[in-house]
């Protein structure tokens, strides 16, 4: 069966919202120096493929290329570098922990780019209205506090026209792979990620926050339900992930 929808991240031992952003901040904070060795491995890097799959679609799908981008929740920046093109498409780069931004704008800067990164809530962007081409959120989004307001504040700063697209874990509709990928996800993904991370409670909170996440179809009608047009998804790797765009 799919999640329930959920209001929104909840964190063991947070009683509401601002101690659930503190405690995610300082989560991610934490493990910001092994998050891509840590991604890499236990997804068996197919990471990677989820990235670049996202990004061949949004460029099929685009009749031109967006000239403003924002990759929001950016982490240590892999989306935003695959986001980064030769058509002079302004990519940006926010997340609300400080460590991860300082990750991301080593790696751009490493691979040739100026990084535009800046720190901000995705609650409440310091970004005008109806300012964005494509705004892009990777494995952030069910970290937010509110879902609800979180879809409407991409729909604020999106052009008419402009697309949002969030790739996230999501639920597997075949019952054999679901079981297989739950026994993984919350058994061995906690003890693995928590003893090379150094930080259990990290590993702990990362499967339960995608159990407690809206499975695709759900998530699909939220984004309708607060304005996106055009909204389809793709599930990849058996469902393990899935791809949202909305249009604005």
């Amino acid at each position: 069966m799919p999640a329930p929808i959920a209001k929104g991240s909840t964190p063991a031992g947070a009683s509401n919202q601002e101690q659930a952003a503190r405690w995610v901040r300082s989560m991610f904070g934490q493990i910001a120096p092994r998050y891509d060795r840590l991604n890499h491995l236990l997804s068996f890097h197919i990471d990677r493929y989820w990235r670049a799959r996202t990004v061949r679609l949004l460029r099929r799908g685009s009749p031109s290329p967006p000239s403003r981008v924002l990759d929001l929740c950016c982490g240590t920046g892999d989306l935003t570098l695959a986001l980064q093109g030769p058509n002079g498409s302004s990519v940006m780069g926010s997340d609300f922990c400080h460590p991860m931004l300082v990750a991301a704008a080593r790696k751009l800067s490493s691979r040739g780019f100026a990084p535009t990164l800046f720190e901000a809530d995705a609650l409440q962007l310091p970004l005008p209205d109806h300012s964005l081409d494509l705004l892009t959120v990777a494995f952030g989004f069910r970290n937010l506090v509110d879902y609800r307001r979180g879809l409407r504040e991409f729909l604020r700063v999106a052009k008419p026209g402009g697309r949002v697209a969030v790739l996230e874990f999501s639920h597997p509709p075949n019952r054999a792979f679901a079981a297989a990928y739950r026994f993984y996800s919350r058994r061995l993904l906690p003890i693995l990620g928590g003893w090379i991370s150094g930080s259990p409670d990290a590993y702990r909170y990362l499967p339960e926050s995608v159990r407690k996440f809206p499975g695709a179809p759900e998530l699909a009608a939220e984004m309708k339900l607060c304005g996106f047009r055009q909204v389809d998804f793709v599930r990849m790797t058996g469902g393990i992930v899935a791809l949202h765009i909305g249009t604005a």
